[in-house]
């Protein structure tokens, strides 16, 4: 199954409290117990003014819907082609 980054672009997303970021979760694991087993989260970076999450989803179109029921933004929705690390020059 395909995994993908999205970049949310959230003015003041560094600034967000434990509480709001709590309640972000809670709503977004919700949704995604409604939408099935065929999309997951599985992270997020949180910068100044952007989230980054990281998602396994059939298609774009899964991520997309997440989004709109939860009401996130999704601005850029990217496949992950290829995941490297240090050890990747070990190959």
């Amino acid at each position: 199954m395909p995994k993908y980054v999205i970049e949310r672009e959230i003015p003041g997303a560094g600034k967000l409290s434990q509480q709001e970021i709590q309640a972000i979760s809670a709503k977004s694991c919700g949704i995604l117990r409604e939408m099935g087993p065929q999309i997951q989260w599985v992270q997020s970076y949180v910068t100044d003014d952007k989230v980054y999450c990281v998602y396994i989803a059939p298609n774009p179109e899964a991520v997309q819907e997440h989004a709109r029921r939860g009401g996130f933004p999704a601005n850029k929705i990217s496949e992950i082609k290829e995941v490297i690390d240090p050890t990747t020059a070990e190959h």
